[in-house]
């Protein structure tokens, strides 16, 4: 039947008059909206590249599922960084062309359609309602999957999307709250989407060169030693400036991923083999993750404080790369106007389903921040 049609306000052409009006402003335009990592791939990622250009999985066809050597590092990364033990739950994993497609196509390739309903938080990625409305299928938007009453007794629910930590809103999930939603999931049938691809991403409590994990929907503690039921996404676009290779994977209940691999193979969604091999070293580099991650909680802190003294009323978000805010005026818009006035763009709350609030992301460079910070002190 092909893709059914969509809808939706994210859509970054809407801000492109806030753009001209930042780019006149004194110093020009400093863009805080989209969250495109600025800093150097990490050294490990580009030589792995480079050395894998002319590999049997360069000048032939790529593995769909992944190269040996790719698919164990996606098992190590898990094991040694989310205290997963892959193929002890009875798990399998699949590399896909970044993880937005995997979101994007998700419902799509469990086959579901009209009648099946997919659950989200209110506040949330746009593309989990896209994907779910490419299917066929109708969205279920709820405050807060946690609270598993709100969905469970739904007719139709066949899946559930969680998004821990979470883009915008930062907010991380204990273990007992994402068990919660996989044993209510369970009792009906249904798929826990764990979009976890800032899990490496916290900022409440540990040092800047630690990475502490949140709690994975494959842990042994919320999943309860079985992968059934259960998918999980991740990616390196964050930990390792790698959004531009297309590196992600979704991992979990094989009886699930295996089908979805043979349709990706037949698709041709393949990641290149040389960025498989470059995937596989971004994985293992865990000292240019420990770099990455103190350098966005610098940024974060520098915002955090600059958006303060401008009259914001904002803490650091506990997790992810983004500062997520109330409009003083009360309406995203009419901040991105004043905001514009001296140069700085942030991404409206609208775009996530909150028109009152507004995303900024610490994915700018140290320079930008700091020159953002100036002139939100001003």
């Amino acid at each position: 039947m092909g893709f059914h049609e969509f809808s939706s306000p994210y859509d970054w052409s809407r801000i492109a008059s806030y753009k001209r009006t930042a780019k006149a402003a004194f110093g020009g335009m400093i863009d805080l909206s989209v969250g495109s990592p600025v800093d150097p791939v990490p050294d490990s990622v580009r030589k792995a590249l480079a050395i894998a250009s002319n590999d049997p999985n360069a000048y032939g066809y790529p593995a769909t599922a992944g190269t040996a050597d790719l698919r164990e590092a996606i098992v190590e990364w898990f094991s040694a960084m989310r205290g997963v033990d892959v193929r002890g739950i009875g798990a399998d994993v699949v590399p896909t062309v970044g993880s937005k497609e995997g979101v994007a196509l998700m419902a799509s390739l469990l086959h579901f359609g009209e009648g099946d309903v997919v659950v989200q938080p209110k506040v949330s990625y746009p593309t989990y309602e896209i994907g779910t409305q490419l299917a066929g299928a109708r969205v279920l938007k709820v405050e807060d999957v946690s609270d598993v009453d709100s969905w469970k007794n739904v007719p139709g629910v066949k899946a559930v999307w969680v998004n821990s930590p979470c883009n915008p809103t930062g907010e991380v999930y204990s273990a007992v709250r994402m068990k919660g939603i996989v044993d209510a999931a369970r009792e009906i049938g249904a798929v826990v989407l764990s979009d976890e691809c800032y899990a490496l991403m916290q900022w409440r409590g540990n040092a800047s060169d630690v990475l502490e994990s949140a709690p994975c929907a494959l842990r042994g503690d919320v999943c309860g030693g079985t992968a059934d039921g259960v998918l999980v996404l991740y990616s390196l676009s964050k930990q390792s400036n790698m959004a531009g290779y297309r590196t992600a994977f979704i991992a979990g209940d094989a009886s699930l991923v295996g089908p979805m691999t043979a349709y990706r193979k037949q698709i041709g969604q393949i990641i290149p083999g040389p960025v498989q091999a470059a995937m596989a070293a971004g994985l293992r580099d865990v000292e240019s993750a420990k770099t990455q991650h103190a350098r966005y909680r610098e940024r974060l802190g520098v915002l955090v404080g600059a958006l303060r003294a401008y009259g914001y009323c904002v803490n650091m978000p506990a997790g992810a790369l983004y500062v997520w805010v109330k409009a003083k005026s009360g309406d995203c818009w009419t901040d991105m106007a004043q905001l514009a006035e001296i140069g700085i763009i942030a991404s409206p709350g609208e775009f996530y389903g909150a028109p009152e609030y507004l995303r900024f992301s610490a994915t700018a460079s140290d320079a930008a921040i700091a020159a953002a910070a100036e002139r939100l002190a001003r």
